[in-house]
């Protein structure tokens, strides 16, 4: 409200790191290393645009209740509707971006391609994991200023334990390989590349698949259980 760009200043953040990272490797370094096969700036791209909504959708989705707590507090709202609402406005910006990914990915030369369906099955998936997960956040976040503090605070280190800016399938030791499957994140970012960049199929690596399908289950579970323990006592909590 009183913003003359209104929603477009959603977009400006991300478009503008996204042209810091392109002046920086393709201007400025011109480095000619390349990342699994790709063009840095090009690995980048593709691991940026997940990360944009993931890392929004944590932090918003843990804010939520405590930025709306008005329709909690003094009228009568169903309150799961407000992490919905709130993961909708992260995922209408994701598309916007997504959009404008693909077409450059079509200009440089690597899109279409059939893998590039696969697609689909990972915003619809990343959209629903992070909105379960906002169901524990959002009310832990209700509860304490000191857990919203905490989510803030580990966002740093878990972009440098993704794989946005490095490639997790190129560890070298099998374990530490491994172990980077239990983060979810990584789930998503290769996803993407698996779709826009590997021409790899989901079910190539069934180990993975298994591990994120069993913490999903997980974070739906204990996120509802969450909610309906403290939906009742929000009110007067906030």
């Amino acid at each position: 409200m009183g913003s003359l760009l209104g929603p477009i200043w959603a977009l400006i953040k991300p478009l503008f790191t996204l042209f810091i990272l392109w002046f920086a490797f393709d201007i400025g370094l011109r480095s000619d290393g390349n990342v699994h096969g790709f063009p840095r700036f090009v690995f980048l791209l593709v691991g940026y645009v997940p990360w944009f909504f993931i890392s929004e959708s944590i932090i918003g989705g843990s804010r939520s209740l405590r930025n709306n707590s008005q329709f909690i507090t003094k009228i009568s709202f169903p309150v799961s509707n407000i992490m919905t609402f709130t993961a909708l406005s992260r995922l209408y910006v994701h598309i916007v971006l997504c959009v404008l990914m693909y077409i450059t990915l079509v200009i440089l030369g690597y899109c279409p391609s059939v893998y590039n369906l696969q697609f689909f099955y990972y915003v619809i998936v990343m959209f629903f994991f992070f909105l379960a997960l906002s169901w524990t956040t959002a009310t832990f976040s209700a509860i304490s200023k000191d857990f919203e503090n905490l989510v803030n605070s580990i966002m740093t280190g878990l972009f440098w334990l993704s794989g946005v800016f490095w490639d997790t399938y190129d560890l070298e030791n099998d374990t530490l390989r491994k172990l980077m499957y239990f983060n979810p994140i990584n789930y998503f970012v290769n996803g993407y590349r698996k779709s826009l960049l590997y021409d790899e199929f989901i079910f190539e690596r069934s180990t993975e698949n298994i591990i994120f399908f069993v913490e999903f289950i997980i974070v739906i579970l204990l996120g509802a259980h969450n909610y309906k323990k403290l939906r009742k006592t929000l009110p007067d909590i906030l």
